[in-house]
């Protein structure tokens, strides 16, 4: 339990410390751990929420060392990740399933509830793998869309979540919105319609978030609600590469869940890695200074040019071009610029992800350039 709350009071006390760094940031913090950003090359990738920094050093050293267990099936190697993260959770390793990044557990759980005609209710627009895999597989979706400030309507979500609705699927960060839904409001709902539906809570930006009113669903797991979480290695930690992720839910759910592993899962490579950065609490912080502080620059500067712009909570904004996005990503691309897709309806906004600070620079550069031509 000690590790338990020693990794809670450090999320939350390097959350307040990089929401500080955002506005003021401290070069002398910034650089005790250094981070190795990707090469500054174009294309200049904001488009699909990745962590420049990552794979840390830690990181990269597990996965050169787990090239010696290259032989080796990696299935007993899932045990002690997921032994890992139930104790920094206050769970047990049954309440832990792990997958080839959050999106494999998205995909096993509309299979679990979708097959035969399931319906499931989801916000519109959200992040969409579930939605799409539940499309492909026959289940019936229903689209509840985003309230007037472009939050997720917990109201209606409730409203909408009859007895026929098998799954209810909210994503808290918001993606592509970035917006956040405030503890208190999300665990009525959780309390309210987990009676009569299973409730997926996609976490995948969580390490991200220094709200107060914010915090993760885990507590509702442990008290046994009809409660799923998924969680990723490919945000904050830098890993989307090795496609890591996994999800809480009680025993008898996540049991239900493994059955419909889509695949072969995670090899071992991305295993240790994510092993290894699960732990590397410094890369955490400071990686997340450093996207705080490249988040705010690129919200004051569209902003600055008379765009809104929703306030994030994640590595991404969301802002009103005012435009067509789609012509916009394409005349972007032209600059060496990739910005993120059209998100229906909102087709004149635009989903941009947070980079290096010099990334930033460089888009503003573009983005001023292409928002001066009629």
């Amino acid at each position: 339990m000690a590790a338990l709350m020693n990794r809670r009071q450090w999320l939350k006390t390097g959350a307040l410390a990089a929401a500080g760094l955002a506005v003021r940031p401290d070069a002398a913090v910034l650089a005790q751990t250094p981070l190795t950003p990707r090469p500054f090359n174009k294309p200049i990738r904001l488009h699909s929420n990745e962590n420049p920094y990552g794979p840390s050093a830690v990181a990269r050293q597990a996965i050169q060392n787990a090239f010696d267990e290259g032989n080796l099936y990696p299935s007993g190697s899932y045990n002690e990740l997921a032994t890992m993260i139930a104790e920094q959770e206050g769970l047990t390793r049954d309440h832990v399933v792990v997958g080839a990044g959050s999106h494999e557990i998205l995909r096993m759980t509309a299979m679990a509830y979708g097959l035969a005609g399931g319906e499931i209710l989801t916000a519109y627009p959200t992040y969409e793998g579930m939605e799409r895999y539940a499309a492909t597989i026959g289940a019936h979706v229903h689209r509840v869309p985003l309230n007037d400030d472009l939050n997720i309507s917990l109201y209606e979500m409730e409203r909408r979540a009859t007895q026929s609705v098998k799954l209810v699927f909210i994503c808290n960060p918001n993606n592509p919105t970035g917006t956040i839904r405030p503890t208190t409001e999300v665990e009525q709902f959780c309390e309210e319609v987990s009676r009569r539906s299973v409730v997926f809570i996609d976490e995948a930006y969580y390490e991200l978030v220094s709200d107060p009113t914010y915090a993760t669903m885990t507590e509702m797991v442990r008290n046994g609600h009809n409660v799923i979480i998924s969680r990723t290695f490919s945000k904050v930690y830098g890993l989307a590469g090795l496609r890591v992720g996994y999800g809480l839910a009680r025993p008898d759910i996540a049991a239900r869940l493994r059955k419909f592993r889509t695949g072969s899962s995670v090899n071992i490579l991305g295993v240790r890695a994510a092993m290894a950065a699960y732990q590397d609490q410094d890369f955490v912080l400071h990686s997340r200074a450093k996207i705080a502080m490249a988040r705010q620059y690129a919200t004051q500067l569209v902003r600055d040019h008379g765009h809104r712009c929703l306030d994030s909570h994640t590595n991404f904004i969301f802002f009103h071009l005012r435009r067509d996005i789609r012509q916009f990503r394409d005349t972007m691309a032209q600059q060496g610029i990739l910005v993120g897709r059209p998100f229906p309806p909102y087709l004149d906004w635009c989903r941009l992800s947070i980079g290096t600070f010099e990334e930033m620079q460089a888009f503003a550069d573009a983005f001023q350039n292409v928002m001066s031509r009629p």
